[in-house]
């Protein structure tokens, strides 16, 4: 790819006349932001002609700070030697680039195509937010976002995304082609003291140093260098069979455990299976995933789906090989949904009296999220995160919603992202890491029911 850049900057928006966002104070991390994973997030959005120019794009990107001044900040320590963020509107990184070429002729982009470089460089930076406009002869624009997710988590970050559309297209279409609500942004929730408050008297009711938290080595951990990435497009009607196949499953059993499944709990199931199926586990092992639950509408009082900060603890529905494979989707099914059940507002309410118990601890515990080092294998284990809620589509700046969505590449094996497809009929993308040898195996077994 030949990429040329044409500028690097600093972006320091104005501050917020909102009285409930303070500038030059710390905001401590939660225990929630503690067990987020400790990297930069990186992500590019495409987006065919016509977009707005870099000028504009930035003015929206201006106007939405505003709202989000963390992502302006920077991380420090409070008086007390706590993780924090400091709103000292320190800035934004923005890079702009030219790519010679049409986005038709680079399309489509993979995990494993050289899309390195439409990244801003994550190494030795202090922004907690950057962004990369990578601009192509036709007029395209691929958006290299890359944030820190001790900041936020990826509610959040949809948010802000959703916020700057809005903003940007404002800022770079004439008025009289703009609706009303264009220039309406739904303001996020900050009061992160509010979301973390603890019980009196204090209750932990489940092991979070187990779970949540890890020794701060890997033992006896397995990796490889053998890692590729893919990206499975499972269309509309397959989605539509593949739940009707489940659902009806459920009606059959004795008894009913329920008469409906999500799509995301039938696609987990099944991806689950073929994954298992292509790594050709041992029917004595025992294989889990983890799954990643928002606290949002889990928590009583429930709190707003506009909260910025991390909010998000993790289920794991375990079973064994032998039963996972003989067992139908149904079955493996319910398993999920009651892993994830689980996960209720008993247990995050539980994880915030841990937070409490850890800040009153003169020892200073150092607490390790439980996330895999880059290389690592998770077989016979996976993760997944789903962005099926995330309405992508609703990203406009003006010429139309993103072609496509796609992470940078996923460094840990098993590791499994569900994203709404962008491409022409829809349905759902699962972009996931697995060691070479087993990715055509999956590739063959995973549009069979």
């Amino acid at each position: 790819m030949s990429l040329r850049v044409i500028s690097s900057t600093t972006l320091y928006p104005s501050p917020s006349s909102d009285p409930s966002i303070s500038y030059d104070t710390k905001i401590p991390l939660t225990i929630f932001d503690k067990a987020a994973f400790d990297l930069n997030v990186s992500v590019l959005y495409v987006f065919q002609p016509p977009m707005p120019s870099n000028e504009a794009m930035k003015e929206g990107l201006l106007k939405a700070l505003v709202h989000f001044p963390h992502l302006a900040g920077r991380f420090a320590t409070d008086e007390q030697g706590r993780p924090c963020i400091h709103l000292n509107n320190a800035g934004v990184g923005v890079i702009e680039t030219y790519i010679p070429a049409t986005l038709a002729e680079q399309l489509p982009f993979n995990p494993n195509t050289d899309i390195e470089e439409l990244f801003p460089p994550i190494e030795s930076i202090e922004e907690i937010m950057q962004i990369q406009l990578n601009r192509y002869a036709c007029g395209g624009l691929v958006i290299g976002q890359t944030c820190h997710h001790h900041v936020a988590d990826g509610q959040s970050m949809s948010s802000f995304f959703f916020a700057w559309a809005k903003l940007g297209r404002a800022a770079g279409f004439a008025s009289d082609k703009l609706d009303q609500d264009d220039h309406h942004v739904i303001l996020p929730y900050h009061d992160r003291a509010s979301v973390a408050v603890p019980r009196n008297p204090l209750n932990v009711e489940f092991d979070h140093r187990s779970i949540e938290f890890r020794k701060s080595c890997n033992e006896n951990v397995k990796s490889s260098s053998s890692i590729k990435n893919l990206v499975v497009n499972f269309s509309v009607d397959f989605m539509a069979k593949l739940k009707m196949k489940v659902n009806e499953e459920i009606s059959n059993s004795l008894p009913p455990h329920r008469m409906y499944t999500t799509t995301f709990e039938s696609l987990l199931a099944h991806v689950w299976k073929k994954v298992t199926q292509a790594r050709g586990l041992e029917p004595d092992e025992f294989t889990q995933v983890r799954v990643a639950v928002n606290g949002r509408a889990r928590m009583k009082p429930t709190v707003p789906m506009e909260y910025f900060g991390n909010l998000v603890l993790w289920a794991y529905p375990r079973l064994q090989v032998k039963e996972l494979l003989q067992e139908n989707h149904a079955y493996v099914a319910r398993t999920i949904h009651e892993a994830v059940a689980r996960v209720d507002n008993s247990y995050f309410k539980s994880f915030v009296d841990f937070g409490q118990v850890i800040k009153e601890d003169d020892g200073g515990e150092k607490l390790v999220a439980m996330a895999s080092d880059v290389g690592n294998l998770l077989c016979p284990n996976l993760e997944v995160d789903s962005w099926l809620r995330f309405q992508f589509h609703q990203m406009d700046f003006g010429g139309g919603s993103p072609c496509a969505v796609l992470p940078a590449e996923l460094p840990v094996e098993g590791l499994v992202i569900f994203v709404p497809s962008c491409i022409q009929g829809g349905g759902l993308d699962v972009i996931m890491a697995l060691q070479h040898e087993h990715v055509q195996i999956f590739k063959d077994i995973c549009h069979l029911y």
